[in-house]
């Protein structure tokens, strides 16, 4: 999946996070296109097995750490050129029942990592944020300011960890990007769990033999955003100029599936025929999300490379090869 369309020579990449899903795809880019990654991670979430294919490239390191620890941050920044923060607790409902943690991890962990670029003159600082700032409420297509009550500890996570890249950039100069993720999805992601995605849990559970739930009507929409895109999203953040630092940018595809549309092309792709369990719609989980990228493409020059089906058509792909299908 690694793109050959940036070029990352003599450059040294700290990905936070960077044994998850998203982050070892970055790491995977970045050393494809000759870039230097350090990789900090603390394997609470991410895997090993993500990045075992690197760890004997000389231009990888990994630090098994915390972002909780500031030292560690310290340490991890120290001759880095751009930091591109994933690391993070996920998923609305676990944040629902565990605010503590997600404000320890999401908001205290960033705030340490911003803190440490700084102190060691990082260039830039390109972090993750969520569609999830948006609220219920929010017009769609989703623009950028127009955001609405936030329904989750999750979300007020993001959207903290936002005014502080904003403050950052005004007050100290740190080049501060924050990239608004609109529901990832590919190859790596974690189909296992209770607080799973739910494209990962769905091509899961289908091959098990397993009978998946939808969870409310079925009709909830999303803008689902292939892996590959968001990696694009964050390398073009890096490349932005000054005047683009100090806010944040929608990245997506610009789409809208519903989530029953969706279970029955995965049915279709794996030959499946299986009614789904139904349950109760989540707490604190957004009925509808659509973006619009045009800030993104206007500022950071991103443009999805990948559509929504060709991803689908990957990720399915990748999950019956790992599962032996």
């Amino acid at each position: 999946m690694a793109n050959r369309e940036f070029c990352c020579s003599d450059r040294v990449f700290l990905v936070t996070g960077g044994a998850g899903f998203i982050g070892s795809h970055l790491c995977e880019t970045i050393l494809y296109n000759s870039g230097r990654v350090r990789c900090l991670d603390n394997l609470s979430t991410g895997k090993r097995d993500n990045i075992a294919p690197f760890l004997s490239n000389r231009c990888f390191e990994f630090i098994e750490g915390d972002i909780c620890d500031y030292d560690t941050c310290l340490k991890a920044c120290e001759g880095v050129d751009f930091v591109l923060h994933q690391a993070a607790w996920g998923s609305v409902p676990r944040s629902i029942e565990m605010p503590r943690v997600y404000e320890e991890n999401n908001i205290r962990g960033t705030l340490n990592m911003m803190e440490a670029a700084r102190a060691q003159d990082v260039k830039k600082f390109v972090y993750a944020s969520s569609s999830s700032v948006y609220g219920e409420n929010a017009p769609l297509p989703m623009r950028e300011g127009q955001e609405s009550a936030l329904l989750s500890p999750y979300a007020l996570t993001k959207r903290t960890a936002e005014e502080y890249g904003k403050l950052y950039t005004r007050l100290y100069g740190l080049e501060t990007v924050g990239l608004r993720y609109f529901n990832v999805f590919g190859p790596r992601q974690n189909p296992d769990g209770a607080y799973a995605a739910v494209i990962p849990k769905w091509i899961g559970q289908l091959l098990s033999g397993e009978t998946p739930t939808v969870y409310g009507d079925g009709l909830q929409s999303r803008d689902f955003t292939y892996v590959a895109n968001v990696v694009q999203a964050n390398l073009r953040a890096c490349a932005a100029p000054p005047e683009a630092a100090g806010d944040v940018y929608n990245i997506a595809c610009g789409g809208c599936e519903m989530l029953r549309d969706i279970y029955d092309r995965l049915c279709a792709a794996l030959g499946k025929t299986v009614t789904p369990q139904t349950a109760p719609a989540r707490v604190g989980e957004i009925r509808h999300s659509n973006a619009d990228i045009s800030k993104a493409r206007e500022k950071l020059g991103y443009e999805p490379s990948w559509t929504f089906a060709e991803g689908l058509e990957v990720t399915v792909a990748w999950y019956r090869e790992t599962r032996g299908v």
